[in-house]
């Protein structure tokens, strides 16, 4: 039994007419008529009476009807489901993000407006650091992430870089450098740094490592934090500096002063990752394409 059977029955089945439903469905006559006969040897039993002024529907055709009707209508929303999930407007966004992403304006405008504009579309959010949800995607366990990474394009993987990020110093509230309204890199030769390690993909690091070897020394790692705001806490601490992006300084905490860098001062740069093979994370790319130029 196709498809077509089902609906060639419901067209015969509304007008109660040969003529009439072979116009409806596009068909001749003698071709739809065969088309019932066909429909009525697979069900085993007519579905028509024959009568002088056309047809009517047999007992067996009367209790098919509403079985026919569920399974052309089925049909018809299973189709509108697949078109809607291969234009991304259902199925499911998996998304991460590295600790620092979260507190960007601009990560948590684009996925708010992306949810908005695709309510059909479930996202699920997880956190990780930058290596890991790399390998996540890569893995396919993952769509699309926002990460620390400069533009490194693939066949498999697309980058979006969004606009690159001013680093702050961050402090402790007692340190003496923490007085001052703005800081050069040089005044930072003698200080104890807190950084996250160099991972696989990250550009921070060794952003912040170039620029201090550019002003005239190697900093002195003392510490590795997993995440940017782990590195906010050991600061709060006491136990060194840390040279972190703008968007962190929402971390506020007591114990920690943010102090701006002056030019030529390093950047730090946020991009999405995403899977060019799924088609959620290809739309949220073009939308937040668009959101940029905007």
């Amino acid at each position: 039994m196709e498809l077509r059977h089902l609906r060639y029955f419901l067209a015969v089945a509304e007008h109660l007419s040969f003529t009439r439903a072979a116009e409806q469905v596009g068909i001749g006559q003698p071709p739809l008529s065969m088309q019932i006969k066909s429909l009525e040897e697979q069900v085993g039993a007519p579905l028509f009476r024959r009568t002088s002024h056309g047809v009517e529907l047999s007992e067996v055709g009367q209790i098919f009807l509403p079985h026919a009707q569920k399974a052309v209508e089925a049909a018809g929303q299973a189709l509108r489901v697949a078109r809607q999930a291969a234009s991304g407007e259902l199925g499911l966004l998996r998304m991460g993000f590295t600790s620092s992403a979260v507190f960007h304006p601009q990560v948590s405008h684009s996925i708010q407006a992306f949810r908005e504009r695709h309510p059909g579309l479930e996202i699920s959010l997880s956190e990780g650091i930058t290596e890991q949800l790399l390998a996540a995607i890569a893995g396919s366990q993952l769509d699309a992430a926002f990460v620390r990474i400069a533009g490194t394009p693939s066949e498999e993987m697309g980058v979006v870089e969004l606009p690159a990020e001013k680093l702050k110093v961050a402090l402790p509230r007692a340190h003496p450098l923490g007085r001052r309204k703005s800081l050069r890199l040089q005044d930072l030769a003698q200080e104890q740094f807190i950084m996250v390690p160099r991972g696989k993909g990250s550009a921070l690091y060794d952003e912040i490592f170039s620029a201090c070897q550019a002003a005239g020394f190697d900093p002195q790692v003392i510490q590795l934090a997993p995440q940017l705001t782990s590195a906010i806490n050991l600061v709060a601490a006491g136990l060194g500096i840390s040279i972190v992006p703008e968007a962190i300084e929402q971390v506020q905490l007591d114990q920690v002063r943010y102090v701006e860098i002056r030019e030529p001062a390093p950047r730090a740069q946020l991009s999405l990752a995403y899977h060019r093979q799924s088609i959620a994370a290809s739309r949220f790319a073009e939308h937040l394409r668009r959101a940029l130029r905007q």
